[in-house]
């Protein structure tokens, strides 16, 4: 629920990201260049104040109204980067989605060469909640690594190896199954640091050959297939909510 600082001390690149317009980081440009209008004045400091409930926000002369939300789950292709412009021409999970939506963004990201199950909204608050480090929803991982996976690997998996900044260790590590060179595993996460499983592995000189978010908190990829996009269901979402809170 909305407090009153909250509504009144926000600045306006964020407004425009809390109405679903638009990414705060594109808030910011957008006032840099002078394209932002608030009550008819020019506002090019992208932290300067807002009333959300009272204030006129155009952009482009255009009022800015709040947008309808979206939750969307998608099934990432490996290879496909999660921005929403790429320098090097590289495909972007925006050439996924239908026309007419709204911006939405990736709730947290997956980097280029994993795949699997990634979130969009446009609801920023609604995201915030699932990536905060308090919130600590479980995300599981399916990966496939170039050695038949022991006890030994597993256990190392969970008790973490030591980097410059901090331990990096997994909240539980399984044998799925094995083939004759490579195993899958699956993998649990209850926090969410940079690339933290390929790094373990590396750090355990252990070859990574595919990585899959199949799940996270309550709610599972399933069989949605790849470079597919759907809507959330009510039901969904209220999983989701629950588990928030619970922890």
């Amino acid at each position: 629920m909305k407090t009153k600082t909250d509504l009144r001390n926000i600045g306006v690149a964020r407004a425009l990201s809390k109405l679903g317009f638009c990414s705060r980081a594109d808030g910011f440009v957008l006032a840099r260049a002078g394209r932002i209008r608030v009550n008819g004045v020019v506002r090019s400091d992208p932290e300067s104040p807002v009333h959300l409930e009272k204030d006129r926000i155009e952009v482009d002369e255009k009022l800015v109204k709040e947008s309808q939300r979206e939750y969307l789950v998608m099934n990432k292709p490996r290879g496909v980067i999660t921005t929403a412009s790429d320098e090097k021409g590289r495909e972007t999970v925006y050439a996924y989605l239908r026309d007419g939506l709204p911006w939405v963004a990736p709730v947290g990201r997956l980097d280029k060469a994993s795949e699997g199950l990634l979130l969009l909204t446009n609801d920023s608050g609604w995201a915030a909640k699932i990536t905060a480090p308090e919130t600590q929803l479980d995300k599981t991982y399916h990966v496939q690594i170039a050695t038949l996976a022991d006890e030994n690997l597993l256990k190392s998996m969970t008790s973490g190896i030591k980097t410059p900044e901090r331990v990096l260790r997994v909240k539980r590590a399984g044998l799925l199954r094995s083939g004759e060179k490579n195993s899958w595993i699956e993998v649990v996460l209850d926090t969410g640091k940079n690339r933290q499983i390929r790094r373990i592995l590396v750090g355990l000189e252990v070859e990574v050959l595919r990585l899959v978010r199949v799940q996270i908190g309550p709610l599972a990829l399933g069989d949605l297939k790849k470079g597919e996009v759907r809507c959330l269901t009510a039901e969904e979402q209220r999983a989701i909510k629950q588990a928030i809170r619970t922890r």
